[in-house]
């Protein structure tokens, strides 16, 4: 009779178990070493029993294979890495190229291009979108006037504000200006008043002085208008000559040469 299939599970038997390990041990060492040598392969064996104990075969030093099957396994992280992420970008870039294409289609049906293909559901859709459309641009237009009018308002408020001050302010220096002419005006008129009482008391006194000088004169009698300063007289005026007054003084002619 043939050998019988050996099942495989943990041996209960603690002498057994370890017997058992010993030779599997040497025989997986024993075929590591023949793998390594017989294909030039390099091999690295690491084995803990249950006790805890190494055992290891590495046919070019177990450090330096496991250094090297380090790297190997980083590098094909990264290639695994950079191969996912150049898939999402293409993926990204994809849905990005669609959407634009969609909405230059949609832009196209917009501006009337392009309404061959579509149905008489999408044509309906297009519509409401433009009338949609159209409504929102004639409210914004609307405020946009609003709020323009509104500001114009406020400029010319503000501008009649201005006006009225200024006519205010001129109205004031007018009446100011005003004041001032009135003043030289009644000033002119009482030193003319002045002047012309003293000139007249002047010619008094004349005559008084040389009655026969004043007889001898062939003249009719005048009345003196003008406007003479009294320092040009260096003659006092009297005290019954007033300011507000117009006293008219005509000479007198004597009797001798009336006669005559």
């Amino acid at each position: 009779m043939g050998r019988g299939r050996v099942e495989l599970k943990r041996i209960e038997n603690k002498i057994n178990r370890q017997v058992t390990f010993s030779k599997r041990r040497n025989g997986l060492l024993k075929k590591a070493y023949e793998l390594s040598v017989l294909c030039d392969a390099e091999v690295a064996l690491i084995i803990f029993s249950s006790r805890g104990k190494l055992y290891e075969f590495g046919s070019a030093g177990t450090t330096k294979t496991l250094e090297r099957y380090q790297h190997c396994c980083y590098n094909a992280q990264d290639s695994n890495g950079a191969l996912s992420e150049t898939q999402s970008w293409y993926q990204e870039m994809s849905k990005l190229k669609a959407k634009f294409e969609a909405l230059q289609r949609t832009q196209r049906h917009l501006l009337g291009e392009d309404l061959g293909p579509l149905s008489v559901k999408e044509l309906q859709q297009l519509e409401k979108q433009l009338e949609c459309s159209l409504s929102l641009a004639r409210q914004r237009k609307t405020q946009l006037m609003m709020e323009q009018v509104e500001e114009l308002r406020r400029k010319e408020r503000q501008l009649g504000d201005i006006n009225r001050q200024l006519k205010h302010k001129l109205d004031a220096e007018g009446s100011n200006s005003n004041n001032y002419r009135a003043m030289q005006q009644i000033t002119w008129a009482a030193g003319t008043v002045v002047d012309e009482g003293a000139a007249a008391y002047h010619m008094q006194q004349q005559q008084q002085q040389h009655p026969n000088h004043s007889a001898a004169m062939d003249c009719e009698p005048t009345l003196q208008i003008g406007y003479l300063r009294s320092s040009t007289l260096h003659t006092p005026v009297p005290s019954s000559v007033h300011a507000t007054e117009l006293i008219l003084y005509v000479p007198q002619v004597p009797s001798s040469v009336r006669g005559s």
